[in-house]
């Protein structure tokens, strides 16, 4: 049976709190929710999306939530909190014993956020619960930015689909790791490390230790085409000259690393539905949004 589409939040909340499993908008991308506390829905969670159970899970709150119910927040993690909520950010923090292992991973971190889009706001201030919302997509393929994108991969086996219009960022939160030892952006996003600097006063140190947040695996976001990456359009325009004439050929790049992220997806979703075999990507250089993109590039780019 097909998703139910609605505009509706209260109707969203309704399907939560009853144990469903609801897409829903963000300002980033669109998620697949279901109450965190709820093992059986986020269980769905990770079935519908074919996700490894080991692959932890966002918890997103409401404005009006307490956080630190569900982790710990250093200093560094309160200023980034108070500054950058609601917004494209989630913190990586030491986990509570309210923390269920479902979520995490079975690790002793828990990755929050508030998200800034008004339907998912209030959809959450009408739950007495947080969400687990990863990308409404099944695992490593391109996020969703429309609900018809959410159709396309999971419209038969959810219950429903909150439809908030295009996100307006288009590439996952920033993940930052607050910890004793310091700072690490574990995800790029449109919160760039210049802003986390200026907020915290600590610039974040260099990436280090294995995966433990979403999004950290070398291949990601990938579309069926072949991605190849080049350096500037001229470099894209010769890179598709030079494939077979049997291939299909997609050039992307935009000048403006804001349009570039949120029109990215779609490109690439639009490139395999029109039997595109080879995409070229320019990668940007400038804006603060150009390591996010050149981010998912790369591991759309790292195959599957």
């Amino acid at each position: 049976m097909a998703a139910v589409v609605t505009t509706d939040p209260a109707a969203a909340a309704r399907c939560l709190a009853g144990g469903g499993i609801v897409a829903i908008p963000t300002e980033t991308v669109y998620g697949l929710a279901a109450c965190a506390s709820n093992r059986a829905a986020v269980g769905r969670v990770y079935a519908v999306k074919n996700r490894p159970t080991d692959h932890p899970l966002i918890v997103h709150l409401a404005p009006s939530a307490d956080p630190t119910v569900w982790g710990v927040l250093d200093d560094n993690a309160l200023l980034l909190a108070a500054t950058h909520w609601p917004g494209p950010l989630t913190l990586l923090v030491p986990g509570t014993p309210h923390t269920p292992d479902w979520v995490t991973g079975g690790r002793d971190t828990v990755a929050l956020r508030v998200p800034s889009h008004p339907l998912a706001i209030s959809l959450l201030e009408q739950l007495d619960d947080a969400l687990v919302a990863p990308s409404a997509n099944t695992f490593g393929h391109v996020s969703p930015t429309t609900a018809g994108h959410v159709i396309d991969d999971l419209g038969s086996s959810i219950d429903m689909i909150l439809d908030g219009g295009p996100c307006s960022v288009g590439v996952e939160s920033t993940i930052v790791e607050c910890t004793p030892s310091g700072l690490q952006i574990l995800r790029p996003g449109s919160i760039d490390a210049a802003q986390i600097e200026q907020t915290t006063g600590t610039a974040p140190g260099r990436l280090t230790g294995g995966s433990r947040a979403p999004g950290m695996l070398a291949s990601h976001y990938a579309p069926r085409a072949r991605v190849i990456l080049a350096a500037d359009s001229g470099a894209a325009r010769r890179l598709a000259e030079q494939q077979s004439p049997d291939e299909t050929v997609a050039v992307i790049d935009h000048d403006d690393a804001s349009e570039y992220a949120r029109r990215l997806y779609a490109e690439l979703r639009e490139a395999d539905s029109r039997g595109v075999t080879v995409i070229v990507a320019v990668v940007p250089r400038r804006g603060s949004l150009a390591p996010a993109i050149a981010d998912r590039l790369s591991k759309a780019a790292a195959g599957r």
